[in-house]
């Protein structure tokens, strides 16, 4: 079945003027017509903030409980017993001036990079290259740390990042299609109570303006978004 087909009869499966409780859009997802790799599932909240403004950028991190299905590769740059420290937590690559070199030249094959406080003056020199990909360790997200043995074991547990892109977006993953609808349902959950609380005091308008369910392939499915709001 080629995509434009499965998409189509997929997307006659929902009310674009409908906002889906969570369970009943999960269920559209689970019953919905399959490709033939572990689809990601994922989550678009639109925020009434505006990002040009400090104080209206919204972010954070949050543990989800069921993690995301994605095997994140882990890089820690640290030096000395650091370096055996994260490897022993489960740390893909760890090391000082190899991977700073690494990266340098174009490797950014890595979907996390933590650092020792110690470290940050060099990494910091690599922002042109970090900084778009979103790889630049930050205090708030709990990637420069001296515990690097938990930052480590957090994020291949499930922790995510989270924040908001310059149209007052947040995009992230809450699964893949293989998870069952519990555990799709208590990452959502998870995930929204973060953002909720992350609100920005200085905000006067509506903060939580749409959320949407997707998968890879399919059509995004519009959720109620008042579940949130208790």
């Amino acid at each position: 079945m080629s995509i434009s087909k499965r998409y189509k009869e997929n997307f006659e499966k929902i009310d674009i003027n409908k906002d889906y409780l969570l369970d009943d859009a999960i269920e559209i997802l689970n019953t919905s017509t399959k490709v033939k790799f572990d689809e990601t599932v994922d989550l678009a909240i639109n925020l009434g903030v505006d990002p040009k403004h400090a104080d209206q950028i919204v972010r954070g991190t949050v543990s989800l409980p069921h993690g995301t299905g994605k095997k994140l590769k882990v890089l820690v740059i640290a030096k000395g017993d650091k370096v055996d420290e994260a490897i022993a937590a489960g740390a893909d690559f760890a090391g000082d001036k190899e991977y700073l070199d690494k990266i340098k030249s174009g490797w950014v094959d890595i979907d996390v990079i933590i650092s020792t406080p110690d470290m940050m003056a060099e990494v910091g020199k690599l922002g042109r290259v970090l900084g778009p990909r979103k790889l630049m360790p930050n205090p708030k997200s709990g990637t420069v740390t001296n515990d690097v043995k938990n930052a480590v074991e957090e994020i291949k547990k499930g922790k995510i990042e989270f924040r908001v892109d310059k149209n007052g977006i947040i995009h992230t993953i809450i699964g893949k299609s293989s998870f069952d609808k519990l555990q799709l349902a208590e990452n959502c959950k998870t995930l929204m109570a973060a953002i909720m609380k992350a609100k920005p005091n200085s905000l006067k308008g509506i903060y939580l303006k749409k959320v949407t369910l997707s998968s890879t392939m399919g059509p995004g499915i519009k959720l109620d978004k008042s579940i949130f709001l208790n």
